[in-house]
């Protein structure tokens, strides 16, 4: 690498925001129908969101402790790196340019496409084009440096909560212009809601355990993302105190919001039906406010969809970079730019590639084993904390609470996730063992050729 090192210009305020707009896509706008439809109940559908929740705050303690002990470039791969070794490590950074990061790119900017074209007057079948040309414009403010990059992504995140903030007050009817119960408005057939449909209520606690656990799935998926801003630790103004305090300020954020969006939509539509909708959040507005109602929340998810995009195409390149640095990945990505401080080759390989999984349409059959081969990767993650933990029982840095008993918890988490994909569709958890283990002759490769992973620890534990 040359003499550049990344620059330090994010604060707790830009490191907050990272992490509400790494987890906050479009899952919240749609993923609840499926929860609702899997548990039956309006009791339970809150009881499925609020495990998630729990969850997510368990991973935002460990990656906390992670982040304050070794505030590194590269985030979970430093983590993996040093308690593991270097192939994990490896295969966690091949795995997220292959198809994690770089499919979630692909899927979220088609996504944006979708709703933005309409809105600003594009013909359909240009979707594709504008997708091509969000990764592209997002990856070019990248590349100028990351305090551009944050303050689109930081504008990005204030919109999203706003929209969040309206669908809330709207469906709980704070304003809008109707004032119909949910049953009253869909047996009067309204337009704007969905029919009703007939919902299993589990009978017994078995059902009720297999309900819970199938229910979880969309929700863990949704509250996915938080582990991304560990990605960017070493252009943190001071990671060991604010990276530990985003992470759990952000995550409890989206908790917070992604329970009052749930409880909107169960006011607005009804256990019934939000269970028979394809688009709650569209439909909770129009339920209030017609036509205007479905404009706003289409652009409220633009706007998400949108700062999802950034975050990913921001953070993601220093993992990357960080192979490279360590000799097992194409040496020009371990430069940064001199100027910009940027790993400019790096973002531009991980824009490349997701642009031609855009193009080539191949994308969604990568998203099918993402939360697979995600969940195995913060399991393993977790686990890397037990090792910290040996290594070095105590320390004035952040800790997280309940160890070794929180950080269990979400390793079972983790591994049921895992369990679940595999059980659901075992073709597509194939497909995603085989690309991993394709990793590992490529790992063996970049050996060859010379590369000497540096496995020293990123900072002292």
């Amino acid at each position: 690498m040359t003499g550049a090192t990344y620059a330090r210009r994010l604060g707790l305020f830009s490191g907050t925001l990272l992490v509400v707009g790494g987890i906050i896509g479009s899952g919240i706008f749609l993923n609840p129908a499926v929860v609702a439809q899997r548990v039956g109940t309006p009791a339970l559908t809150m009881v499925a969101w609020a495990l998630g929740a729990l969850v997510a705050i368990l991973g935002a303690f460990i990656f906390a402790e992670l982040g304050a002990r070794a505030p590194a470039a590269g985030g979970g791969y430093a983590y993996l790196r040093d308690a593991f070794g270097p192939l994990p490590a490896f295969l966690y950074g091949w795995a997220l340019l292959l198809a994690i990061a770089s499919g979630a790119t692909a899927a979220v900017a088609v996504t944006f496409a979708n709703y933005a074209a309409p809105l600003v007057g594009l013909a359909p079948g240009t979707e594709r084009a504008l997708a091509v040309g969000a990764i592209t414009l997002f990856s070019l403010v990248n590349v100028v440096g990351v305090a551009p990059g944050a303050w689109v992504q930081n504008v990005l995140t204030l919109l999203k909560l706003a929209a969040i903030t309206g669908l809330v007050l709207v469906g709980v009817g704070a304003f809008g212009a109707l004032d119909a119960t949910p049953a009253a408005a869909i047996a009067a057939g309204s337009a704007a809601a969905p029919a009703a449909s007939a919902l299993t209520v589990p009978d017994g606690a078995l059902a009720l355990a297999v309900a819970i656990g199938t229910a979880l799935v969309p929700v863990l998926f949704a509250f996915g993302g938080w582990q991304q801003t560990n990605f960017v630790a070493e252009e943190m103004v001071d990671p060991r105190r604010d990276l530990p305090r985003a992470l759990i300020l952000g995550v409890s954020i989206v908790a917070v919001a992604y329970l009052l969006v749930n409880l909107a939509y169960l006011q607005a539509l009804g256990i019934d039906g939000l269970a028979a909708s394809t688009a709650p959040a569209a439909e909770t507005m129009a339920l209030h406010l017609g036509a205007a109602g479905r404009t706003a929340i289409a652009i409220g998810i633009a706007c998400s969809t949108a700062g999802f995009l950034m975050v990913v195409i921001l953070v993601t390149p220093r993992v990357y970079q960080a192979m490279a640095r360590d000799g097992v990945f194409f040496a020009g990505l371990a430069t940064l730019h001199p100027r910009t401080r940027t790993p400019v080759n790096a973002i531009l390989l991980q824009g490349a590639w997701a642009v031609a999984l855009v193009l080539s349409g191949t994308y969604g059959e990568l998203l099918d084993w993402v939360t697979f081969a995600d969940w195995i990767f913060f399991g393993a993650t977790a686990a890397t904390l037990v090792v910290y933990r040996r290594r070095a029982p105590a320390g004035e840095h952040y800790r997280a609470p309940l160890h070794p008993w929180s950080t269990g918890l979400f390793m079972l988490a983790a591994l049921y996730v895992v369990l679940g994909a595999i059980v659901s569709n075992p073709v597509n958890a194939l497909r995603g063992s085989l690309v991993l283990l394709a990793g590992v002759p490529a790992y063996l490769w970049w050996r060859g050729r010379g590369g000497t992973p540096d496995t020293r620890p990123a900072a002292a534990p």
